[in-house]
């Protein structure tokens, strides 16, 4: 019997334990969620929506337990554990508030003896797989839109995070679904990877790159839907008309750090006009070193541990390497030994250089690049230089100079100085290996339903 060990990362401790899900049982669980494909779709939207409403108040209930767990089982500080429901209620509220307005039928050609329409319609079964770094967000990304554009789903979360995974299903089991309409599997990338074989009609993927273009192989394969959000390698390009002031700071410092790093659309590069270049390091140097660490529990507590070993082994390869090559540590660059947990200190680099597994990889922790360039024009190829292509953010006085590098950067999301992209009616997705497909509003909505034209005459 396979069980998932839940390791708490600021002790190493076991927090606790869950039996995975056999290969019968994840057929069974996918077997009855085609069944009542058919009743959950025809049962329409507003009715769909009427039966998901109570989860707000469930949700809220559960709060503070939700942020406790996901705090013992990735680290997160609990300041940012309980920040992050203010957010998530808001796409929670937005899916279930226009959630029938985004898949309504769209009129696209009328004469006076024809007309056609869109409707939008579910795929039918979809295998919701999502990541630890977020588990009650990327649980509301995933499976609220699928239930409410009427695909039943079979939800697998992280195996770094299954008490959570278990604490939403049972707050799930609390609507009384239709038997079928929603289930949860547990565990690794073994049990993922034999659902996504299983008789499904879509994919919704948040993860890794590499994990993400072999479910995307086995979809080509069964021809069916995916929506993949993946990795990302942001820069942060910085103008020489902008001022290097504490906000400024501080945008950069939260970009980077929250969350330790380990955040898909987080700040990786930071690339500034070398007339600035000085200051700017200066200045993001004396804020790391003022990060409070800790145990993640302590309200004060800023920066946490690495979600896992594994997680701390990685960066500790990547930032070595730089090392190795030449790069210059001005901060961190150690495992901090004074806790037991898989804590890394904040850090900065410079004197990057172009075969360095940090410039070429994602890097997910608390571990920030900072690369100088000339003028514009290198700063575009700089920041289109990586495999990513999920955000860009630009600091300029100038918008006319950032709307022109915003055009010429390849990424999905792209914020200007103040402008933030994270609103629950923006499309959310990225370029190149960050991804295919959008989540979020009308578009993502739209993502997850088969489009028919109805044609009149």
């Amino acid at each position: 019997m396979k069980k998932l060990i839940s390791i708490n990362p600021a002790n190493g401790h076991v927090a606790g334990e869950i039996i995975a899900s056999t290969s019968n049982e994840i057929t069974e669980k996918v077997n009855s969620a085609r069944k009542a494909a058919l009743q959950w779709k025809t049962m329409g939207v507003n009715e769909r929506i009427k039966i998901l409403k109570p989860l707000e108040e469930i949700f809220r209930k559960k709060q503070h337990e939700i942020a406790m767990l996901t705090t013992t089982e990735i680290g997160k500080p609990l300041s940012e554990s309980m920040d992050d429901f203010i957010g998530d209620f808001i796409y929670l509220n937005d899916f279930l508030t226009n959630g029938a307005e985004y898949i309504k039928d769209e009129l696209i050609f009328k004469t006076e003896n024809t007309t056609h329409r869109i409707i939008h319609e579910p795929r039918g079964v979809v295998a919701a797989i999502a990541p630890w770094n977020y588990p009650f967000g990327n649980f509301i990304w995933s499976v609220i839109p699928n239930l409410i554009v009427g695909n039943t789903v079979i939800f697998k979360h992280s195996e770094l995070c299954p008490l959570v995974a278990k604490m939403l299903e049972e707050c799930m089991l609390e609507l009384n679904l239709p038997r079928g309409v929603f289930s949860t599997i547990y565990g690794d990338e073994e049990e993922g990877a034999f659902l996504v074989t299983q008789k499904i009609d879509m994919i919704w993927f948040t993860g890794s790159s590499p994990v993400g273009r072999k479910i995307s192989a086995t979809a080509g394969t069964k021809q069916i839907k995916t929506v993949l959000e993946m990795g990302g390698s942001n820069p942060a390009i910085i103008v020489e008309n902008e001022n290097i002031d504490t906000d400024l700071i501080e945008k950069l410092y939260k970009g980077r750090f929250t969350n330790c790093g380990q955040v898909c659309d987080a700040i990786k590069r930071v690339l500034v006009h070398h007339s600035l270049f000085n200051k700017t390091v200066e200045k993001l140097v004396s804020r790391i070193q003022k990060i409070k660490i800790g145990d993640p529990t302590n309200k004060d507590t800023e920066l946490g541990p690495l979600a896992s070993e594994q997680q701390l082994k990685i960066l500790k390869s990547q930032i070595d390497d730089a090392v190795e090559k030449g790069a210059t540590l001005l901060t961190g660059g150690k495992r901090l030994q004074q806790f037991s947990g898989f804590y890394y200190a904040p850090t900065i680099l410079t004197g990057i250089k172009k075969n360095m597994r940090i410039w070429q990889e994602e890097v997910f922790g608390p571990a920030l690049p900072v690369i100088s360039f000339e003028n514009d024009e290198e700063a575009i190829q700089l920041a289109n230089d990586t495999p990513y292509g999920l955000g860009a953010t630009i600091y300029s006085k100038d918008m006319e100079k950032a709307r022109y590098i915003a055009s010429k950067i390849d990424a999905g999301c792209i914020d200007i100085n103040n402008g933030s992209h994270w609103q629950p009616g923006t499309p959310f997705g990225g370029y190149k290996a960050s991804g295919m497909g959008r989540e979020h509003g009308r578009y993502g909505f739209q993502e997850l339903c088969q489009m028919k034209v109805v044609a009149e005459g």
